[in-house]
């Protein structure tokens, strides 16, 4: 989920929700040196036209946003084909995924091996990745090196071998993954929590696939998934560095001109989560109970997205002042780490949340997070406490600014949630706006949900195993 994490709202914290974001397949927090982000954060009037963003459209029309800044000779490429593994096939999730993992495996004329060797030889860095909504990529070079490391991209994007080594190589490595997840009891509990929240949609799926369907994806699938999701059409691109935008235009149509124009794309219904206000528990033997708990929320372009945004931040979005980490952790110590955070996916709004806890705590822990929830919900939060959350999220805004990757991340982001390309100059000002009552009115859509979703791994005491149990809140 959504990541999320970035523009769409706040990053989850660190261990646990990391590996809760790394679960749902969330985009990481998109995260230039420090005269760079100064220049992206303020507007002074005669601003140099090299650290601004700018939009470069090819003579063919891809567009990308491009930050030129020669500070350093390196530049940073994202990009994202919107779609996913929301369109892998019912019942063959994994697709994207293994989609993904094989983009850089081969392409024209050049094997696996020769292609890697290509890479390393002129230092270049080239990754794809799949989530719930995008097939994305990133691209890392020196600028020397910018006419090699786009052909490389272009041949991976337009020529991909999928070879039956490459195919069969990166599937047993996924199996490998999938094999030491299966008794991950954080992971078990994301999945679990995902499977019930969206039955019979693409979002209950696996992104990385099962055991079961991992094996029965064949090279077909992966060539049919690239031809109809890898477009020009549901296309966006960040460039970050030192490139100038005439350069960078002409590079557009030699890396993207010659994928199709438009996607062949299923269209993936919105959905509610399911299963609201109950607590379902998976029994696995083990010290401690891992949760995962959630509940609908508001997707990124709904009006009071930014007041919910403040809100989780005032929940359990702080790693050290927020009423989750207060109760849960500091009065009573039942858990290290509590969280919550905003989930903006393209058919979905989640606030989605997690902690792990003695078995013999976990009731407790689930009905004082509840508890915390509606308490928070219904009362609102003090003056200060929006105050104090509104100047955290202002003041570490520019965090998300501290490489040029980041920037370009950021970008992307921007980009697929559709907020304009002054957002970063208009971000700050929005979270300054929200008043109590743009809180209050956040959380009465909130507190009008059925509740929040627990799914529990482990064996926690007082919650029956496999059950679904009303819990209310």
């Amino acid at each position: 989920m959504s990541a999320a994490a970035l523009a769409r709202g706040g990053p989850p914290g660190p261990t646990l929700r990391a590996r809760l974001a790394s679960a749902f397949r969330l985009p990481p927090l998109l995260a230039v040196p420090l005269a760079m982000t100064i220049a992206l954060l303020a507007t002074p009037p005669a601003q140099s036209e090299t650290t601004r963003i700018q939009r470069v459209i090819s003579p063919g029309g891809v567009e990308a946003w491009l930050v030129h800044d020669t500070t350093l000779p390196l530049v940073a490429v994202e990009f994202a084909f919107v779609g996913g593994a929301a369109q892998d096939p019912a019942g063959k999730p994994g697709v994207a995924s293994l989609t993904a993992s094989l983009l850089d495996e081969g392409a024209g004329d050049l094997d696996s091996r020769t292609f890697q060797d290509r890479l390393a030889e002129k230092a270049i860095e080239l990754r794809f990745d799949a989530s719930r909504d995008t097939l994305t990529g990133s691209l890392r070079t020196l600028s020397e090196n910018v006419g090699p490391a786009f052909e490389l991209l272009r041949l991976a994007l337009t020529a991909p071998r999928f070879d039956g080594e490459a195919v069969e190589r990166i599937r047993q490595g996924q199996l490998a993954s999938l094999r030491r997840r299966s008794t991950d009891p954080q992971t078990l509990a994301s999945l679990a929590w995902a499977a019930t929240a969206f039955p019979d949609h693409p979002y209950g799926r696996p992104v990385d696939g099962t055991l079961e369907s991992v094996p029965t994806i064949t090279r077909e699938d992966i060539a049919l998934y690239a031809r109809k999701v890898m477009a020009r059409g549901n296309l966006k691109i960040a460039v970050v560095g030192d490139i100038t935008p005439d350069l960078l235009a002409a590079a557009l149509d030699d890396v993207f001109g010659a994928l199709p124009a438009t996607p062949d794309l299923v269209p993936v219904p919105d959905i509610v989560p399911h299963g609201l206000g109950t607590v379902e528990v998976t029994e696995l033997d083990v010290p401690q109970a891992s949760i995962v708990f959630g509940g609908a929320g508001l997707k990124r372009n709904d009006p009071d997205f930014i007041p919910a945004f403040v809100l989780n931040h005032m929940l359990g979005g702080s790693a050290f002042s927020s009423r989750l980490f207060r109760e849960v952790r500091e009065k009573r110590g039942l858990a290290y780490s509590v969280y919550s955070y905003l989930a903006a996916f393209d058919h979905a709004g989640l606030v989605l949340g997690g902690t792990a806890t003695k078995n013999d705590r976990a009731a407790e822990s689930i009905g004082l997070i509840r508890e915390e929830y509606l308490k928070l919900l219904r009362e609102g939060p003090s003056e200060q406490e929006l105050a104090d959350a509104k100047s955290y999220l202002i003041g570490s805004f520019a965090l998300r600014f501290d490489s040029s990757a980041k920037v370009a991340g950021q970008l992307l982001q921007i980009q697929l949630d559709d907020l304009g390309i002054d957002y970063i100059d208009v971000r700050n000002r929005l979270v300054g706006a929200v008043t109590l009552e743009d809180v209050r009115r956040a959380a009465r859509r909130f507190e009008a949900q059925p509740g929040l979703l627990f799914s529990v791994v482990g064996r926690p005491t007082g919650l029956p195993a496999g059950d679904s149990v009303p819990k209310g809140g």
